[in-house]
């Protein structure tokens, strides 16, 4: 087990920088998940961290050792790949000893450990079975269980659900947490699938465009995004945006409809800001702010409704089942407490 220390970050392509200057500290034992939308940056910085790519300028320390320089199979890490990357021609106890044969290690150490972890995973009856005859879990479970066999400093998963079905990656991500909890190993995780990032880890680190928008606690994230595109980028469905003008203490979304705030924000009086509200904190109320009704989607325990107040879009997510129909209108309101407040120009929280 290690601490992975970021430091300053930098990759280039030619003329082109595609990551400016990422700083992240990991504490031994944690589960990091990187997120963010697909060219933001968290893929590079992963292979970096395993040696697969050149660092431009920066500093990458596992178990404070300077690793900029070292090859991959010397930082002892373990990487499980989005297409699993598995040998074909091998079955599933060859694909899982071959790193520890590589090492010299003795037959009987290999055996025990392969069966430790197939046990661990569930792979046990699959041992002479070949990659083809197994599932996309059970490849994803071979491509972890051969990670574990080496005992490595740190495990480092590139999009590993992807290539799943939704049912299997509920299934899967819960496996992947639960068998970081119980190696204790440090975890960097990468993936652009926010429900991911909030069910996993145990820090998220937010990235767009090559940098870092936002560090911290899943729910700390959730509950005080730093700007609107961390608002926005977590949370299903996402956050609704309506802007709105400041007077005193509500916001003006049209001349006539407006939302209390619990705050005075005196030197914003007159300024334009975005309004951030989450869907599930929207509630029913004969006097709150009238909805017009577009789309309803019932789920069973929950109904989302789509519509319009004014002429802005939102989103309401009620409990239970709501008797409301497209073109009728739905009154609706939202504790001051619950409302975000983002600078109109740049999207920062205010």
């Amino acid at each position: 087990m290690a601490s992975i220390e970021i430091k300053d970050i930098r990759k280039a392509y030619g003329s082109v920088e595609v990551l400016h200057g990422v700083s992240i500290d990991i504490a031994d034992g944690e589960f990091v998940v990187l997120v963010g939308p697909s060219g933001c940056g968290k893929s590079t910085l992963l292979r970096m961290i395993a040696g697969l790519e050149s660092i431009t300028s920066g500093e990458i320390r596992i178990a404070d050792t300077v690793v900029n320089e070292l090859s991959p199979k010397d930082r002892d890490i373990a990487m499980v790949f989005q297409n699993y990357a598995l040998y074909p021609h091998m079955t599933v106890e060859q694909n899982m000893s071959f790193s520890m044969k590589l090492r010299g290690e003795n037959d009987k150490k290999v055996e025990q450990e392969i069966a430790k972890a197939a046990e661990i995973l569930g792979l046990s009856e699959y041992l002479q079975r070949y990659p083809r005859q197994l599932s996309g879990g059970q490849r994803q479970r071979v491509a972890m269980g051969r990670a574990i066999v080496r005992h490595p400093r740190a495990f480092l998963f590139d999009e590993p659900l992807s290539n799943l079905d939704a049912k299997l990656r509920v299934q899967m991500r819960t496996e992947i947490k639960q068998l970081q909890q119980r190696l204790g190993t440090t975890a960097v995780y990468v993936t652009h699938d926010q429900i991911e990032a909030m069910t996993m880890a145990s820090k998220i680190v937010v990235m767009q465009g090559g940098i870092v928008e936002q560090i911290g606690d899943p729910l700390d994230l959730y509950d005080r995004p730093a700007n609107r595109f961390v608002a926005g980028f977590l949370g299903s469905p996402s956050m609704n945006f309506l802007e709105g003008r400041m007077d005193g203490e509500k916001i003006f979304l049209t001349d006539s409809i407006y939302l209390p705030l619990n705050r005075l924000h005196s030197n914003l009086n007159g300024s334009g800001v975005t309004c951030g509200i989450r869907p599930e904190h929207f509630r029913i109320c004969g006097t709150g702010a009238e909805m017009r009704v577009e789309v309803v989607e019932p789920t069973g325990p929950e109904t989302l409704v789509y519509g319009k107040v004014g002429s802005q879009k939102i989103i309401g997510l009620f409990q239970g089942r709501i008797a409301v129909k497209p073109g009728e209108i739905l009154p609706v309101e939202v504790s001051p407490e619950q409302i975000h407040l983002f600078d109109g120009q740049s999207g920062a929280r205010l």
